[in-house]
């Protein structure tokens, strides 16, 4: 089998692209800079700019499954500008593969999406599940449905999609635990806002298997991409400061605080969303990690 994956160079593209060559799947990738492409048997990249809608028609040639991980990283000051291209990232890529598909002959007969938890809205007692039609009424909540939508145009096509929306990801290197652990490992971490809020985490071994289990399982529909354990931000603070050998003694960052050093973006922070992994365990997929200390120990 050949897959095309874009954002293969990032953070959660490479580990599944190992994986995939791991499993003997060959994989084609997108990326906008010429000097990271390899052409490899079971891994050749092809150049593709989607401000200016070019793309290498060979990426399709052979693929049977797409899986679209491009996106700007949210985890960046939000002027006006960045926040339009935060969107137009997931959303004019994934156009510009629907594009590309619908002009040129190919076999590709699905279609996975990356997608966020921020879709759900914010709330300390609710327990989300796939079929929730709340949605989020602020930033992020606005780019996941409009990443949605735009993986869900491929249906016209005739593909089966399938949408994985993803907690917040532990990983050594990259992801948000990387700017969890700058102010611990300098004595001055401390819970966020309440610390009550709900942190629905996962390991970027199980997120990449989950993409993974989703490819080779073909699966269709919406899958949240969580561990089955969430914990709060307080546990989460506390737990990481243990595993580095720190000691938590500053009182929680208010609220207040937080708005204005971050201003809009403060809703990544404080924003609680608690997630079930039920419906990916039940078509199948094991965990590698369930427990946040085990998961921390193998990544600090």
């Amino acid at each position: 089998m050949r897959v095309l994956i874009t954002g293969a160079t990032g953070l959660i593209g490479s580990k599944l692209s190992q994986l995939c060559r791991d499993k003997g799947i060959k994989v084609n990738y997108l990326t906008t800079s010429k000097s990271k492409i390899k052409k490899e048997d079971d891994y050749q990249g092809f150049y593709w700019d989607p401000k200016t809608q070019e793309i290498e028609k060979g990426c399709i040639e052979g693929v049977k499954i797409i899986i679209h991980l491009a996106g700007a990283s949210i985890a960046e000051p939000w002027s006006e500008s960045y926040k339009r291209k935060i969107i137009k990232s997931r959303t004019e890529t994934a156009a510009l593969l629907y594009k590309t598909l619908e002009a040129n002959m190919n076999q590709v007969e699905n279609f996975i999406s990356a997608s966020a938890i921020g879709v759900y809205p914010s709330s300390l007692e609710k327990l989300y599940f796939e079929d929730n039609n709340e949605k989020a009424d602020n930033f992020v909540g606005e780019v996941v449905r409009k990443w949605e939508a735009s993986a869900d145009k491929f249906e016209d096509l005739g593909l089966d999609v399938a949408k994985i929306r993803v907690g917040l990801v532990l990983a050594e290197n990259g992801g948000m635990l990387e700017k969890i652990k700058k102010p611990i490992s300098l004595n001055m971490g401390a819970a966020l806002g309440s610390g009550k809020q709900w942190q629905s985490w996962i390991h970027i071994n199980d997120l990449a298997g989950i993409f993974l289990y989703a490819i080779e399982n073909e699966l269709t529909g919406v899958f949240n991409a969580v561990a089955p354990n969430p914990v709060t931000n307080k546990e989460l603070t506390n737990e990481l400061a243990k595993k580095m050998g720190k000691t938590v003694w500053l009182p929680n960052v208010p609220k207040f605080a937080l708005k204005a050093l971050l201003g809009e973006m403060s809703q990544i922070v404080l924003s609680s969303q608690l997630v079930s992994s039920k419906k990916i365990e039940e078509v199948g997929y094991n965990f590698e990690y369930t427990n946040l200390a085990r998961a921390l120990g193998d990544l600090t």
